[in-house]
């Protein structure tokens, strides 16, 4: 299918859909629907913006939280989980494994912004929906959001854990690889050092590469669990999010091999700096 294909077959989805609420065990491109100027599909996340509690990634002052990861895991698991077992039978070494995940979405992902590939200023694909069209047709379409929750979504299906990032104006996935060695700086976790940043959204981007920008940054990060959590998001509402765990903060080096712990007190700088994430969108 070529890529105008795979743009009508979205709007007939869009026109076609109806209204559904909470989490269902509905497949998960079904059920868009419309409501204040976005669209919302039928978890009740809404894919065209990532802030508030029923945003793509809930981000609020107080934390983020990048619901729509979970869309693909636990229970709802689909396509990009499978892909992420099939590597991992494929590469029993863990780190030739990692690589491997990596250069999967690196390579099978063109950077697309939302505004080039659907006319929208903001539209969160979830990982199965990418991992559809790219075993549909060899190749898929997104933007660092897209490209990060397909990499989260697979890397847990692999063996491995992973936390989603935000920084101003991007986001990106880091990848827990104590033992691996290639990368331009370690990142430090919750005192837990060994995390790898993965930036897929450049064709020629190695597992472990840092943006010069982000090193000696703040970042805030969520680790990804493999189950969906409990609590559901209260419909109608603009209250702060609570209940999921607080955001973590690391800071990376400029050089490779270092290890930088975080500070937590500075996760509200960082957070008001990702206030503007998903305004603009440029290639790394």
């Amino acid at each position: 299918m070529k890529r105008a294909g795979v743009l009508l077959g979205l709007i007939v989805i869009l026109l076609a859909a109806v209204v559904t609420a909470g989490y269902a065990s509905a497949f998960s491109s079904e059920g868009f629907y419309e409501k204040g100027g976005n669209i919302f599909d039928n978890w009740e996340i809404c894919r065209t913006r990532a802030f508030g509690v029923d945003g793509f990634y809930q981000i609020t002052e107080i934390g983020f939280r990048p619901v729509i990861a979970f869309e693909s895991l636990g229970e709802q698991a689909n396509m990009a989980y499978s892909l992420g077992e099939q590597i991992a039978d494929e590469y029993p070494d863990p780190l030739q494994r990692a690589e491997a995940v990596f250069h999967f979405v690196r390579d099978r992902v063109e950077y697309t912004t939302d505004i080039d590939q659907n006319g929208s200023e903001e539209f969160a694909l979830n990982a199965d929906e990418l991992a559809i069209a790219i075993m549909e047709n060899g190749i898929g379409y997104g933007d660092c959001e897209d490209m990060v929750v397909l990499l989260a979504v697979m890397y847990k299906a692999a063996g491995f854990r992973s936390a989603i990032v935000l920084v101003p104006d991007h986001t990106a996935i880091l990848v827990y690889l104590p033992d691996y060695n290639k990368a331009t700086a370690i990142f430090e976790l919750k005192d837990e050092p060994g995390w790898v940043w993965a930036e897929a959204t450049g064709r020629n981007n190695p597992l472990g590469w840092v943006p010069e920008q982000y090193l000696n940054t703040e970042i805030a990060a969520y680790e990804i669990s493999t189950e969906i959590p409990a609590y559901e998001i209260p419909a109608e509402t603009t209250a702060p999010l609570t209940g999921p765990p607080a955001p973590a903060i690391a800071v990376a080096g400029t050089s490779g091999g270092v290890t930088y712990r975080p500070y937590l007190f500075l996760i509200v700088i960082g957070l008001l700096w990702c206030m503007s994430l998903f305004r603009r969108r440029r290639r790394r």
